[in-house]
């Protein structure tokens, strides 16, 4: 819903359609604390797929009248939405597969 939700306001914020697709994964760059070790990891994850952040860009946004600002909060809303609808939660730091939505584990390859 919230993804569905958030391209219904990015239609509002009268920015070029391609910007929608373009940025929509771009949320996904703070997996890259993975690299180092899970605690690091789950802690930039949870930082860019919580809401606060994106909604925090679309107060500033809609505040200092900044539809791009806007418009870029709308589509990091949507991807932590899109997430969401595919399971994906906030991270322990136990293992990237380990969610506040539930283990992403199929029953075949969890750890033992």
């Amino acid at each position: 819903m919230v993804f569905a939700a958030s391209i219904v306001v990015f239609t509002l914020t009268h920015q070029r359609w391609w910007v929608y697709p373009l940025v929509l994964f771009t949320p996904d760059i703070f997996m890259l604390g993975y690299l180092r070790n899970t605690t690091i990891g789950a802690f930039f994850y949870n930082l860019g797929h919580s809401y606060f952040a994106p909604s925090l860009l679309v107060l500033i946004g809609y505040e200092w009248h900044h539809p791009l600002t806007l418009a870029l909060g709308v589509i990091w809303l949507g991807h932590v939405g899109w997430d969401r609808f595919f399971g994906y939660g906030l991270k322990y730091d136990s293992h990237f597969k380990h969610t506040h939505l539930g283990s992403l584990f199929k029953s075949s390859d969890a750890p033992k």
